[in-house]
């Protein structure tokens, strides 16, 4: 890839992960509820799901969800739901009336904010649909097409895994003061569960 297309991937990259969307909400709120550190597990759960996109549609498998209304319709309405149980579980969720640094370091397993990520990135249409339109501009097929998809995978996973953990997961460390008061977890917990429930309420509305 010549270093003027990726140049305009990197800036690309780096537009798209700052948009925020579910996988910034989900970014955040791990970090407020397991620690900044711990927050990569859920990050590279999103990086696994975008992975498997770029598979997708490099196999052309993206062009006949793209193409098929229920199919599209049956995996948006899947992701709307999935995020509605993550907004509905933070609603619900009772706040620790005492946290220490050892309880928020080890109250969610990795793997658990793993699958979590892996999901949110995964039942996201929009995603796919995104890479199906995103992808072509940056390939030559005259080219090369393996190192070609190799390259922009590792350019866009690495630019995301930056900005989510270095931007968004810090971010959240601003209002870590919040989750050691009853009263400051349950308003976090009612206002990442309300965020979850608006961009499923996007992902069905928007077409």
């Amino acid at each position: 890839m010549q270093l003027s297309l990726w140049l305009a991937l990197a800036g690309a990259g780096v537009l798209i992960s700052f948009t925020p969307g579910a996988g910034a909400i989900n970014t955040m709120n791990n970090s407020l509820n397991s620690g900044f550190r711990r927050s990569i597990w859920g990050i590279l759960g999103q990086q696994a799901a975008l992975v498997v996109h770029v598979i997708v549609v490099a196999l052309g498998v993206g062009v006949l969800v793209a193409g098929s209304p229920v199919l599209f319709n049956i995996i948006r309405y899947a992701g709307a739901a999935y995020l509605v149980f993550l907004g509905i579980r933070l609603f619900v969720q009772k706040p620790q009336a005492e946290r220490d640094l050892t309880t928020l370091l080890t109250r969610v397993p990795a793997w658990s904010m793993f699958r979590r990520g892996l999901w949110v990135n995964l039942l996201n249409p929009k995603a796919l649909v995104f890479f199906l339109a995103f992808m072509p501009q940056f390939i030559r097929p005259e080219q090369p097409l393996l190192p070609q998809y190799v390259v922009l995978t590792i350019t866009v996973v690495a630019i995301d895994i930056v900005v989510m953990w270095l931007f968004f997961a810090a971010a959240a460390k601003s209002f870590q003061r919040f989750t050691n008061t009853v009263r400051g977890q349950t308003i976090l917990n009612r206002t990442f569960g309300s965020l979850f429930m608006a961009v499923a309420v996007l992902l069905v509305l928007m077409h």
